[in-house]
C-alpha cells in the first residue's frame, strides 16, 4: 500500500514539475479545510497549478472511504484534471481504487460559482454537481448533487451542503 502511495505522489509531481520550472514564483499558496453532510477535507496548494488533499468520505452502506487526491489546473481553476487513490471501499473486489476524472467551474459572479465533477475508478464512478458561495473572509458554502457508483452494489445519490474555511 505504502508503495502504491509513493508511486502516486511521484507520478503527480513528474506532471507538475515541466509547469513549476516554467512559471514565475507565485505566492499562491494556501489551505482550504472544508465539513458537509457525507464529508470532511482539507487540500493545500503545493505549486502554481497543483493542490493536494485528503477526503473522508462517509458512505450510507459502503463504509467511511478515505481519499487522497491531487488537482491539477489546467485552465486558471475552471477546468481541472483530478486523480486519486481511495480505500475502505465496502462491499467491492478490492478495497482500494486509484481514479481519474475531470473537474469544470464557470467563473465566480456575485461570489458564486457553479461546478461538476466526474471521477472515475477501477471499481466506482462518481459525479457532482453544485454550487460554492463565498461568504466573507475565507468563508465558504456549498451546496451540490452527488451520486456515487459502484462496481457492486446500489447507487448512493442525494443533496449535500457544507462550509469551507480558507487560510
Amino acid at each position: 500500500m505504502l508503495k502504491k502511495l509513493t508511486i502516486t505522489a511521484i507520478a503527480f509531481t513528474a506532471l507538475a514539475l515541466p509547469q513549476a520550472f516554467a512559471l514565475p514564483v507565485v505566492p499562491e499558496a494556501g489551505i482550504s479545510i472544508g465539513a458537509g453532510t457525507k464529508e470532511q477535507y482539507a487540500e493545500a496548494k503545493v505549486l502554481p497549478r497543483t493542490t493536494i488533499g485528503y477526503k473522508r468520505a462517509d458512505r450510507d452502506q459502503y463504509g467511511n472511504q478515505n481519499d487522497i487526491y491531487a488537482k491539477y489546473n489546467v485552465i486558471g481553476s475552471n477546468v481541472q484534471l483530478l486523480g486519486g487513490w481511495r480505500n475502505n471501499i465496502d462491499h467491492q473486489s478490492d478495497s482500494a481504487s486509484f481514479y481519474g476524472g475531470i473537474g469544470v467551474a464557470a467563473p465566480h459572479i456575485l461570489g458564486i460559482q457553479p461546478y461538476a465533477t466526474y471521477v472515475k475508478g477501477s471499481h466506482f464512478s462518481e459525479a457532482q454537481a453544485g454550487i460554492n458561495y463565498n461568504i466573507a473572509l475565507g468563508w465558504g458554502l456549498n451546496v451540490n448533487y452527488h451520486n456515487y457508483m459502484p462496481e457492486d452494489g446500489d447507487n448512493e445519490h442525494g443533496v449535500g451542503a457544507g462550509i469551507t474555511f480558507h487560510f
